[in-house]
């Protein structure tokens, strides 16, 4: 899976966005940087959210892929590369926003030029991962909110925390 778009595989991969995820809240806590850490936190919860939404959706539609194999529809990598870029520019605008949401849609394009998924996959993974990144950082000032999934004996919710001002 080579070529120009080999390197969408890795870059839109959820264990790769949730390590750099972890990392740049660890980063926030060790060095005192609060405004770092809420940032990590809130791409934590933001890959939480698009890859539960995600994986529901997978195994309910089960669409098979172009290549032949399982679970085409939505793109997880598509919905973790977008959460990502909507969490960055919700939190540093639109100077991040723009090379995050640009390294989101070479991710998606990947996925179609390896034959993994459809346009409707990637699309709708995207809109997912957008969704996800804009849910985790709700309000402005102080009546910003934090929404994080949560798990439960026989089902699962969804939280919703005041978070007052950054």
């Amino acid at each position: 899976m080579g070529g120009a778009f080999g390197g969408g595989q890795m870059l839109g991969a959820a264990t790769t966005q949730l390590a750099g995820a972890f990392a740049t809240y660890s980063i926030g806590r060790m060095t005192g940087n609060p405004k770092v850490a809420v940032i990590g936190a809130d791409l934590v919860r933001a890959q939480f959210v698009s890859q539960t939404l995600t994986q529901v959706i997978k195994f309910g539609a089960g669409r098979t892929r172009p290549d032949g194999t399982s679970l085409s529809f939505p793109s997880g990598h598509s919905a973790s590369a977008f959460a990502t870029a909507a969490v960055l520019q919700r939190h540093l605008g639109w100077k991040a926003g723009i090379p995050a949401y640009g390294i989101a849609a070479y991710v998606a394009a990947s996925r179609i030029q390896t034959q993994r998924h459809y346009l409707s996959d990637v699309a709708f993974g995207a809109a997912i991962g957008v969704i996800a990144g804009r849910t985790v950082t709700i309000g402005r000032g102080d009546m910003r909110f934090a929404v994080s999934p949560a798990a439960a004996p026989g089902g699962a919710g969804v939280n919703f925390t005041w978070v007052g001002k950054k």
